[in-house]
């Protein structure tokens, strides 16, 4: 029988509402130890923000986070599983969006929790942490300036 997410994924995300604080998010995501927040409109999923967005769309740019809604600059398009779905397809949508991880929700759409590639290394049963991690990993070139 194969595994199914629900069996593997971390339960109780902790989430933050659209309207609250880029501080905010960056708060919790220190104390977490995480490096994305879940954002929620009660347990509706609204979006993602990660601290990479923090860096490109809010201090390179300037914005004051204090004064940032999450909303302004969160990833609103937000791959997802259901909890119900075998981790072997999960990984391979992970693996083909070169995702770390994926928010998951029940059969009507509200969120239950996360799966991580910690999840799936830790719990998953058939490696498929290293498989998702070496596409997601895999270099890319970096920006060479043309030669004057």
């Amino acid at each position: 029988m194969a595994t199914l997410i629900r069996e593997v994924m971390t339960r109780g995300a902790r989430t933050l509402a659209p309207a609250d604080s880029v501080r905010d998010a960056a708060r919790l995501m220190h104390e977490l130890d995480v490096g994305a927040v879940l954002v929620c409109d009660g347990r509706r999923l609204q979006g993602m923000l990660t601290d990479r967005d923090i860096v490109l769309r809010v201090v390179s740019p300037g914005l004051a986070p204090e004064d940032t809604a999450i909303d302004q600059v969160m990833s609103p398009e937000v791959v997802w599983c259901f909890e119900y779905d075998e981790v072997a397809a999960v990984a391979a949508r992970m693996q083909q969006a070169r995702i770390r991880r994926l928010p998951v929700v029940d059969r009507a759409q509200q969120l239950v929790g996360i799966v991580t590639l910690g999840d799936l290394a830790s719990r998953g049963e058939h490696g498929w942490a290293q498989e998702v991690l070496a596409d997601v990993s895999e270099a890319s070139q970096p920006a060479v300036p043309p030669d004057e």
